[in-house]
């Protein structure tokens, strides 16, 4: 029994078409700005931006748009719930964290050289 996530395609024949509209006009604003080489660098930014808006505009009229629109806002909720520490403890679980990473730190430096020392002086006399 799987107990993967269902996977949402889009379905609507105008859902469909804002899409394939959006693609197309990114793939316009590219076009547009090599094809406008020879006119100023202001025109063609101005038209690869006008036609990446564009795009962007068209891509939230959709369904998929209106749930990543949907997701932002749900996300913002989320955070606004968080219960943020103070600067005290967090200036002490920072104080934690590096006190555990430098013990951690010489004990991996002791372990190196005790297994370093047991196979290269005693086993095989390297050094």
């Amino acid at each position: 029994m799987s107990t993967t996530p269902p996977v949402e395609t889009v379905n609507t024949p105008a859902d469909k078409a804002k899409l394939a509209l959006a693609a197309a006009l990114v793939l316009a604003s590219v076009v547009a700005f090599y094809l406008l080489a020879g006119a100023g660098a202001w025109a063609r930014v101005g038209a690869l931006l006008a036609l990446l808006v564009a795009a962007v505009a068209v891509f939230f009229t959709s369904e998929p748009g209106r749930q990543l629109i949907a997701y932002g806002r749900d996300a913002i909720k989320e955070t606004r719930k968080v219960v943020w520490p103070a600067r005290k403890e967090a200036m002490q679980m920072t104080g934690y964290v590096f006190a555990f990473v430098v013990v951690m730190a010489l004990f991996l430096w002791l372990a190196d050289q005790l297994i370093a020392w047991v196979l290269y002086d005693l086993m095989l006399g390297w050094r």
